[in-house]
């Protein structure tokens, strides 16, 4: 009887979990998505709404998806659009695939 209440302990543990991790991932593709919609609309920056959600986008890109030196790097007419569009993009898709992966995994 012990046995069967600590496994479905541990199987609630679990999924709650694998339910924190998902909204985790999610909660950073939001910011990363609205934030390059931000800069792509040419947000007033000086707004303390607009200036939180790009610093928390820019601390959730990791430095690899940068929109000042991410995977891709544009030059020239509207480069730091097209910059934050395509880093911040995929990097919003990445938090997707693989907070999906990890909440599966972590799933009972």
């Amino acid at each position: 009887m012990a046995d069967r209440k600590s496994t479905r302990a541990g199987s609630t543990i679990r999924l709650r979990v694998s339910q924190v991790v998902w909204a985790a991932a999610v909660v950073c593709a939001l910011f990363l998505a609205v934030g390059a919609l931000l800069i792509a609309l040419d947000a007033n920056r000086d707004n303390a709404l607009v200036s939180f959600v790009l610093d928390v986008a820019d601390t959730v890109d990791l430095d690899v998806f940068s929109r000042d030196n991410g995977v891709f790097h544009f030059t020239g007419e509207d480069a730091e659009t097209k910059n934050a569009l395509t880093n911040w993009g995929l990097a919003a898709v990445g938090y997707l695939v693989v907070g999906r992966i990890l909440e599966r995994v972590i799933r009972p």
